[in-house]
């Protein structure tokens, strides 16, 4: 199993974002869905047998959605950086996502890329899309502006040193170019053996991270529940059904590797979960 999940929050629309995606990667598909009982529906206020969640593959990698409501919007902050071996790929990918979307670097030829382009699509899911030497895939990337910028290479020491983890490389802004002198250019690091990007971006954005875009952490006990728990959260009022905040915004979701066995074979499990912080895996268990 994939240790680090990127998950996405949508309104109503996770089905038809989820088909778009599988259809446009290679070594796609959707793997496992879970739709709102009575009880999940009532606190949520969404119809019973409607879907909840959704899990899904692209390039192979494992990725998860929900129709969570209206509450949080994806931001620019946390993107898909998607690493395409031809130009046509990244022209492909370009023309499909673009398609009632918004441009924030026009698909061109830039110095640190021969082709590469910076869009929104109709979801509002931010990707990065460029030529790469290395093999076609899918990293997240984290971008720190505003009251974050210069946080960059601290959250990647973090990162790496919370989790099983090393930097690639960092690559900071040098005198005399566009950016603030340095901070991240650009930083390329693995945790878990999931790939991450992430830089320092100047420049008057206004988007900041939010929990519209998270990372599940599958744990295999309570034990690892616990010590990433510990580790990572740093928002007390964020704290809710395994959902926590960092010290640099990002969320996550310190979950039950077996989660969807629990909730499938115990019906009182999803109530009791959504009363929780911190899970506990024996209480669910027993609820």
């Amino acid at each position: 199993m994939q240790k680090i999940t990127p998950f996405l929050w949508f309104d109503n629309n996770a089905e038809e974002a989820v088909k778009l995606y599988t259809s446009l990667f290679p070594k796609a598909k959707i793997l496992t869905t879970m739709r709102y009982d009575e009880n999940s529906a009532k606190m949520s206020g969404k119809k019973p047998g409607s879907l909840m969640t959704v899990s899904f593959q692209l390039f192979g990698q494992d990725f998860g959605a929900i129709n969570g409501g209206p509450i949080f919007h994806f931001t620019p902050g946390i993107s898909f950086m998607v690493h395409c071996s031809t130009e046509k790929e990244v022209t492909n990918y370009y023309n499909v996502l673009v398609k009632g979307g918004e441009v924030m670097m026009p698909l061109d030829s830039y110095p640190f890329s021969k082709k590469y382009a910076f869009i929104k699509d109709k979801f509002g899911l931010s990707w990065q899309l460029f030529l790469s030497e290395a093999k076609s895939h899918i990293t997240p990337s984290l971008l720190f502006v505003g009251k974050d910028l210069g946080k960059a290479e601290a959250a990647v020491k973090f990162y790496t040193q919370v989790f099983k983890g090393k930097v690639d490389h960092m690559l900071k802004y040098e005198k005399g170019e566009p950016g603030k002198q340095g901070t991240v250019k650009h930083a390329s690091f693995v945790i878990e053996g999931q790939e991450f990007d992430a830089m320092d971006g100047t420049g008057p954005h206004k988007f900041t991270f939010n929990e519209s875009l998270s990372f599940i952490v599958n744990c295999d006990t309570q034990k690892e529940i616990d010590l990433y728990w510990g580790k990572l959260s740093a928002v007390k009022e964020s704290e809710q059904c395994g959902w926590l905040k960092d010290k640099f915004g990002i969320s996550w979701q310190i979950i039950p590797s077996n989660i969807q066995d629990i909730l499938a074979k115990n019906p009182k499990a999803m109530a009791k979960m959504l009363q929780m912080k911190k899970l506990n895996i024996k209480d669910l268990e027993q609820a």
